[in-house]
């Protein structure tokens, strides 16, 4: 059985995230967690529920890379005090405009009994406009 340690169910989403593991990915959240993105992007503002996290949120945000070139994730620091956990990650990718996207991510997750819960993500909005939007 898989630990439900907040700093383990938020390792194990980064590594499903990067390696494209949609049923642990959906496993990892709670049915009514929430995402925050800050900024005024298409994928900016608060996503409801785990459908709308992911086939809203990171359905969006993934639609906007270049499928056919390489989508990398690195955790570079992981906190945990209690249910709340505090990542910092380098990601980058090529988007569908052909530009290179690279950038320093903050999250915030809070997980409860094995599940995130909620994601507040800090990044730089603008950066992430140039590189993936027309």
């Amino acid at each position: 059985m898989a630990s439900t340690e907040p700093r383990d169910v938020v390792n194990r989403y980064f590594e499903a995230l990067l390696a494209g593991d949609q049923g642990t990915i959906w496993d990892s959240w709670a049915e009514d967690g929430s995402c925050w993105y800050s900024g005024d992007l298409p994928i900016s503002g608060t996503w409801h529920g785990r459908d709308g996290v992911i086939n809203g949120f990171l359905a969006t945000a993934f639609a906007h890379l270049d499928p056919d070139r390489e989508v990398g994730l690195k955790i570079t620091n992981l906190f945990a005090e209690g249910e709340q956990v505090l990542v910092e990650w380098h990601s980058w990718a090529t988007g569908r405009t052909g530009r290179a996207y690279d950038q320093k991510n903050i999250g915030v997750f809070t997980v409860r009994d094995g599940k995130i819960t909620a994601m507040r993500e800090y990044a730089d909005t603008r950066n992430w406009a140039r590189a993936l939007l027309d």
